[in-house]
């Protein structure tokens, strides 16, 4: 079973790290980290540096697709044209085309969510409808068909553990949750809107912004905008 990661400029490492590190469990697991072409990543950390193992050229016809979220990345990354074309190349002999966080942004960019339910991390939500996907703001998991989308960078270790129920059976998964040791137990209670205080909400937003430098939220800004004018438009003419 061939698994390929999409690996790009300015990616949040956690949320393809949590389900790499889950689905490694698979027994035949074969994993691509995969880009334009291999060679190093940096993560939105700036500091953490991954490897694209694979290009897309190389990699045309994996069983699972995993597109993680961003930062400072996830709009420019929707707008990159060999993303969004080998998204929907693979994507029509997948088993399972799934994402983490604001990943489905880029799968919603790709035409791939119109007008299916899906997720993301809280704050992205509104951007998710403006792509023609129904957003489930209170859902971890969501499945429409064999898309699979995640809330916000945690939930991918719960959507690495779903997809092994599917894939190998609970029994392994449940094997798989115990030799990792994923038994959250949070010394705190805010992981959700519904349970976050306006305050905790505020920092939180303050928090993304610090991670986020003024080039950055700038180049996002605009990428944003291309995305959803080009999604309106394409969708107005599938009419």
């Amino acid at each position: 079973m061939q698994i390929a990661i999409l690996t790009y400029p300015g990616m949040s490492a956690l949320d393809v790290v949590g389900p790499f590190e889950v689905l490694r469990g698979l027994p035949d697991a074969e994993f691509r980290f995969v880009w334009r072409e291999s060679g190093p990543i940096t993560t939105d950390s700036g500091v953490l540096i991954v490897a694209a193992t694979h290009s897309f050229d190389e990699t045309t016809a994996p069983d699972i697709v995993l597109v993680g979220g961003s930062i400072p990345a996830t709009m420019a990354t929707a707008t990159n044209e060999a993303v969004l074309v080998w998204l929907q190349k693979v994507h029509a002999t997948t088993t399972w085309t799934t994402s983490v966080c604001t990943g489905s942004l880029i799968l919603a960019a790709a035409g791939l969510l119109d007008d299916k339910i899906a997720t993301c991390h809280w704050a992205a939500q509104r951007a998710l409808r403006g792509l023609g996907a129904k957003p489930q703001r209170d859902k971890r998991i969501v499945r429409d068909g064999k898309i699979v989308t995640a809330a916000g960078v945690s939930a991918g270790i719960d959507l690495g553990l779903w997809l092994v129920g599917e894939i190998a059976g609970r029994a392994r998964a449940e094997a798989i949750q115990l030799a990792i040791e994923y038994d959250p137990q949070p010394p705190f209670d805010t992981g959700h809107p519904s349970k976050a205080t306006a305050r905790t909400k505020a920092d939180a937003a303050l928090i993304g912004k610090d991670l986020t430098s003024a080039r950055d939220l700038g180049g996002e800004l605009i990428a944003g905008s291309k995305v959803l004018w080009s999604n309106a438009i394409r969708r107005a003419r599938s009419r």
